[in-house]
């Protein structure tokens, strides 16, 4: 018998949400959850689990999720030896990739303006109170948190990274909301989720996949009547319905797979099923949206790019647009 995991060094953790659920595949999430929650504690991943269990006892006066830079604490709330300890942990995680955040006085700017993805999702939203929601590829929670402020039934994470969750576990043990919840699982897996959700979001996820059509279609069987998919989609520009496949890298990246154009995505997204396809952002993206910053000091878009001419990435294909669209379940 394998011995139980030492689940309490996560620190809070919200009631199962699958207790609010009717769902066929409750046993086999459950089942899959425990599976990967083992990987939170493999030694490579020890540094984490150390660096939220160090900041455990720190207790916030204020909290603000309705704000681009979510506010957790004051800098009056710790001791001495707490901002001490708050520094140690917050370095532990750098680099800081989504964000902002400002940890009891400490403002950690992120790599991406995720503040700026959240005002142009959130626009074309539909309300989230009383709403099931999943947030796909949700990363340490920021989006999350920030629909937390909207008081939702529930948000899911769908996550693959243990890093990420540790991050999550991080802000959730000051914030203890029994709403939010995180599950090491993929994309992949949405189709055990029959009718489960209201609205997903699907922020930055498909072109790191080599089906984004069968993945569409998953998160289509996932949504309940009615219910609404948000798509940030990293893609090319172009008028024709085409995708771009790299031979090799993208942006010195080798995890991408498909980048589509506008249409393209709007494509895909009617051929999965989808009613209601409307695209409501399509740009470049900037250099100031994802850059290199004192917590994520890493190559970022600007050195992605080609150094004469950045409409181009190194590779010489053409440089990033983001294309955000909604639809509803057809």
């Amino acid at each position: 018998m394998n011995a139980p995991l030492p689940l309490e060094d996560l620190g809070y953790i919200a009631p199962d949400y699958l207790e609010q659920c009717e769902l066929q595949e409750a046993e086999q999430i459950r089942t899959l959850r425990a599976e990967r929650q083992a990987n939170l504690f493999a030694e490579r991943f020890a540094c984490y689990k150390d660096a939220v269990k160090n900041v455990s006892d720190l207790r916030p006066s204020v909290v603000d999720l309705d704000t681009a830079s979510l506010q957790i604490g004051r800098a009056e709330d710790l001791s001495d030896d707490q901002k001490r300890r708050l520094d140690e942990t917050l370095d532990v995680f750098c680099p800081w990739k989504k964000g902002p955040f400002s940890c009891f006085g400490v403002d950690i700017d992120a790599e991406w303006r995720s503040d700026w993805k959240w005002d142009r999702v959130f626009a074309h939203s539909p309300p989230l109170e009383g709403k099931r929601i999943a947030d796909i590829g949700c990363h340490n929670g920021y989006f999350m948190f920030r629909m937390a402020a909207h008081n939702p039934q529930f948000v899911v994470g769908i996550e693959p990274y243990p890093k990420n969750q540790w991050m999550f576990q991080l802000f959730q043990q000051w914030l203890q909301l029994d709403n939010i919840h995180f599950d090491l699982l993929g994309v992949e897996h949405m189709d055990l989720f029959e009718g489960c959700f209201d609205v997903i979001y699907c922020l930055g996820i498909l072109y790191h996949h080599t089906d984004p059509v069968g993945l569409l279609r998953k998160m289509r069987y996932a949504l309940a009547p009615g219910g609404t998919l948000i798509v940030d989609c990293q893609g090319i520009p172009g008028d024709q319905p085409v995708s771009l496949v790299p031979r090799k890298r993208y942006a010195k990246a080798r995890g991408i797979w498909n980048l589509p154009t506008q249409s393209c995505l709007e494509h895909w997204i009617v051929r999965s099923g989808y009613a209601n396809v409307e695209t409501f952002f399509s740009e470049p993206l900037s250099i100031e949206e994802q850059r290199r910053t004192k917590w994520a000091d890493i190559e970022s878009l600007r050195d992605f790019l080609d150094i004469k001419d950045i409409t181009k990435t190194v590779e010489g294909y053409p440089a990033p647009w983001r294309h955000y669209v909604k639809a509803k379940r057809g």
